[in-house]
């Protein structure tokens, strides 16, 4: 929150002088003061999140590149000789623990072109599917994978 707090001071100012510098550390203490104060959030969890941001990017990584994929496949389904397509809802569970990880792997079925998320309701899932080839293995993407693997290493600490 720190960093954040620090960044937005420096985007709203929109100059970089070693005076806005300075005055940006003194705000953002504060309003991290304030936050650890009012509002349940202290160092540990600042920390923690900043050892957890090389999983994130690698995450929002791996999403954008599943994205483009997607995008790619549903661009050839569109523009192919192929007469119709062949809708599907497809049901199934997750193994993921927190709200929070089926939460992100449901965002993450959305995002993706061709399939949209219409029910989670605890670990289980129903997606609707433009084609019945995009519902291959959806229980098991990567996605999945990456979101067990945070869900262990948070359990870990």
């Amino acid at each position: 929150m720190y960093l954040l707090y620090f960044i937005l001071w420096m985007v709203f100012l929109g100059n970089l002088t070693e005076e806005v510098c300075l005055f940006g550390v003194v705000i953002a203490a504060v309003m991290f003061a304030f936050t650890c104060k009012f509002m349940d959030y202290n160092l540990k969890k600042e920390i923690n999140l900043y050892q957890h941001i090389p999983a994130m990017l690698h995450y929002g990584y791996v999403l954008v590149s599943e994205i483009v994929k997607a995008n790619m496949t549903v661009i050839h389904m569109i523009l192919s000789e192929r007469e119709e397509l062949r809708p599907v809802m497809v049901h199934f569970r997750s193994d993921l623990e927190s709200p929070t990880a089926r939460a992100l792997m449901a965002d993450a079925i959305t995002l993706t072109p061709g399939t949209i998320t219409v029910s989670l309701e605890g670990s289980d899932y129903v997606v609707h599917c433009l084609d019945e080839s995009l519902a291959v293995g959806m229980d098991e993407s990567v996605f999945a994978d990456m979101l067990r693997g945070m869900e262990e290493r948070r359990q870990d600490e």
